[in-house]
C-alpha cells in the first residue's frame, strides 16, 4: 500500500520524485532502492501519455478557447526561455541536464512541454526525460539520505 501511494504521489506534477524520495525514506522508512525504483516509475509513467496527447490536446483547446490559448502562449514562452540554453548548449543532452536538475519547474513535466515546444521526437524525447528523471532520483536520493542523517 505505501509503493501504491509513493507512486500516485510521484504521478503528480509538482511533487514527481523530489517529493516522492523523502516520504518513502523517511515518512515510510521504505529501502532506498524500492524507493527510487517507485518514484522514477511514477515520475514517468505520465510523461509518456504526455508527450503522445499534448501535440492534440494543446491543438484542439487553442482552437476552442481563447483563454487555453493565452495560458498555452505564456507556458511556452516561458519554457523557451528557461529551456532555450540548455537545449542550445547541448542539444538533446540539454533536455536531460533540465529534468535533472532539482529545482521547481525543472522536472518530467516540463521537459515534455519543452520536448513538444522543441519538436523533440517522442522517442527520443522519451529516452532523454528518463535520464533526467533518473539523475534527479539519484540526486534527491542522496540528499535525502544525507539530511535525514544530520537530523
Amino acid at each position: 500500500m505505501k509503493q501504491l501511494y509513493l507512486l500516485l504521489l510521484a504521478m503528480m506534477p509538482i511533487n514527481e520524485l523530489r517529493g516522492t524520495i523523502p516520504v518513502g525514506i523517511e515518512v515510510f522508512k521504505l529501502p532506498v532502492w524500492q524507493v527510487l525504483l517507485v518514484a522514477i516509475t511514477g515520475t514517468m509513467i505520465p510523461i509518456f501519455f504526455l508527450l503522445l496527447l499534448l501535440p492534440w490536446l494543446v491543438n484542439f483547446l487553442t482552437k476552442r478557447s481563447a483563454l487555453a490559448d493565452r495560458f498555452f502562449t505564456w507556458l511556452f514562452q516561458r519554457t523557451r526561455e528557461k529551456f532555450y540554453k540548455n537545449y542550445s548548449l547541448y542539444g538533446n543532452l540539454g533536455l536531460a541536464i533540465f529534468v535533472a536538475i532539482p529545482l521547481p519547474m525543472t522536472g518530467a513535466w516540463s521537459g515534455a512541454v519543452a520536448a513538444f515546444v522543441f519538436g523533440i521526437p517522442y522517442w527520443r524525447a522519451l529516452g532523454w526525460i528518463f535520464l533526467g528523471v533518473v539523475v534527479s532520483g539519484l540526486i534527491i536520493m542522496v540528499l535525502s539520505l544525507g539530511l535525514f542523517s544530520i537530523i
